[in-house]
């Protein structure tokens, strides 16, 4: 069955597809979305994928579609974007921008990537194997207060202290290398329970998201994507959880419209700092339909502008 990722026929839409147009894909996961946007494009449309993931840029369904030669994919992060354009001679020619954020369906699936605690495998998350240290690395080195601050500032985890001293005690009698070691400590650590989320959710996603430097990569992007868009291009974002949502959503508010210091008056036409964006739609969500069929799409939240 062919690959439907989260709002799907929403980002296509969004997208405002032109039959001769230059798209990038920075998230290509299981090729989904970039499959859709060809499928769209003729035969002098351009399609420039993006994952840091080696095992996507090497599965059977990348390389089935690089046999288009609309097609490139590339092992890279996103935010290597305005670099690999560049290179491409596609500055301020692009036509639309999509990032699918978070982590994908094969990468928690596979107990090997340590993404998930509802199976057993190595400590490791990260995106690109091959780089960076590793969850468990991680955790053996950081101070406290440092794991206190990721806890709460990138789980939003009430009990960021308790999970922090428990990891720091156990480290000290032994490494911390297993998703369910971790997740196991986590849940003799948080005294209360939330319906319906596991104790490890909020922990995980912190960690995560520091050692792949998720926030960061996603700051840098969206700065670089007003400088590769022409006039007229789409940059079309699907966030998962409310720090990347609450990062895209004030790029999109400070770089839409006239920005100037209040305390500069009177205020002159020449003095005034257009933005670089203005926002095409509402925030948009899933159907219920998509959400009935898979649960992952409840969070997804897709923000929209357009390069002025």
């Amino acid at each position: 069955m062919k690959h439907l990722p989260v709002m799907f026929a929403e980002a296509l839409q969004q997208l405002a597809i032109k039959k001769d147009g230059i798209y990038l894909d920075c998230t290509f996961g299981r090729g989904g979305h970039s499959q859709g946007i060809l499928d769209q494009l003729g035969p002098s449309g351009r399609l420039l994928a993006f994952d840091r993931d080696v095992d996507a840029v090497n599965s059977d369904y990348a390389q089935a579609m690089l046999k288009d030669k609309r097609f490139q994919l590339m092992h890279n992060c996103f935010s290597e974007l305005e670099n690999i354009v560049t290179s491409e001679g596609l500055m301020s020619h692009v036509d639309g921008i999509l990032m699918d954020l978070g982590v994908s369906s094969p990468q928690l699936d596979n107990p090997e990537r340590g993404f998930s605690f509802l199976r057993d495998g190595p400590l490791d998350m990260r995106m690109n194997g091959n780089a960076g240290v590793s969850a468990a690395q991680w955790l053996m080195t950081v101070d406290e207060r440092d794991l206190v601050e990721v806890l709460f500032e990138y789980g939003e985890e009430r009990f960021a202290r308790r999970i922090a001293r428990a990891v720091i005690e156990r480290r000290a009698q032994s490494p911390i290398t297993t998703t369910r070691q971790l997740a196991s400590l986590i849940e003799e650590a948080v005294p209360i329970r939330e319906k319906h989320k596991h104790p490890a959710t909020r922990t995980f996603q912190a960690i995560r998201i520091e050692i792949n430097r998720e926030l960061e990569e996603l700051k840098d992007v969206l700065q670089q994507s007003a400088r590769v868009l022409k006039p007229g291009g789409r940059l079309v974002v699907i966030s998962f959880h409310s720090l990347e949502d609450r990062i895209v959503k004030r790029f999109i508010r400070d770089e839409s419209g006239a920005k100037y210091h209040p305390g500069k008056l009177p205020i002159k036409e020449v003095d005034i700092e257009k933005g670089f964006f203005k926002k095409a739609s509402k925030a948009l969500k899933a159907g219920k339909q998509e959400i009935a069929q898979n649960p992952r799409a409840r969070s997804a939240i897709m923000r929209v502008a357009e390069r002025l």
